[in-house]
């Protein structure tokens, strides 16, 4: 049964890992799709922090678009996917490490997360999605 759109907007806001697909526009290949952590509230855009050079920061600039599914399995299984436009690519800030990393991590690994991975990552950008197209089920129990 299809989510309503309060129900898939919550859904979304929950801390799920999510499956981004983008096309690479390589010839041969199929799109590329990789997990990752995301960051969404109900009614905004949805955004990421990815390398700025890294394959999938290229393959969105180039596409201009994306989507992501996040999936649970219990106590229903349910699953949102969302596709749509990049509306801004900007150099991440520390900040928004910090953020991402506290909607994943639990808080005493945060610190030591944030420190390492903004030395040792290279050149983030965050990009926000406007959320355009939904795809959303609930199967229920299995």
């Amino acid at each position: 049964m299809a989510l309503t759109r309060t129900e898939r907007e919550l859904f979304l806001a929950e801390p799920h890992i999510g499956a981004l697909a983008v096309d690479a526009a390589e010839e041969g290949r199929a799109p590329l799709t990789v997990p990752i952590w995301y960051q969404y509230a109900p009614g905004g855009d949805l955004w990421i922090m990815t390398g700025r050079d890294s394959r999938k920061g290229t393959a969105i600039a180039r596409a201009g678009r994306f989507s992501i599914m996040v999936e649970r399995l219990t106590p229903t299984i349910r699953y949102v996917s969302v596709e749509g436009p990049v509306v801004s690519t900007l150099p991440a800030t520390r900040e928004q490490l910090v953020e991402m990393s506290s909607r994943y991590l639990p808080a005493e690994k945060v610190e030591g997360y944030v420190d390492f991975a903004w030395k040792e990552h290279g050149a983030q950008v965050v990009i926000h999605m406007r959320p355009q197209r939904w795809l959303s089920s609930d199967l229920g129990q299995v």
